[in-house]
């Protein structure tokens, strides 16, 4: 996992499946707003299989998950187990 430009995220899980996940800064509001700082957002690190930030911010590794796999094949590496229903969890 990786910070990208304009509040990017480059991600691979423990199945090999990996791609980008794309934040907007409107939608970073409340307990996400410390993520607009272009330097706090590239702070992120994994923290209990959780893409995560200073202060106990965190994103769901599920909801990043079927973002990526929902992408077209030529953005992301990799397909697992992605109807299994099984959690996938954001690696380094």
């Amino acid at each position: 996992m990786k910070p990208e430009p304009d509040y990017g995220l480059f991600v691979r899980f423990k199945d090999g499946l990996s791609g980008r996940v794309q934040l907007r800064p409107e939608e970073l509001t409340g307990a996400l707003a410390p993520l607009r700082d272009v330097q706090f957002f590239e702070q992120v690190h994994i923290d209990c299989g959780a893409v995560a930030w200073p202060g106990e911010i965190d994103l769901a590794p599920d909801s990043m998950y079927a973002e990526v796999a929902c992408q077209p094949q030529e953005l992301q590496q990799g397909r697992g187990a992605a109807a299994t229903g099984f959690r996938r969890d954001a690696k380094v």
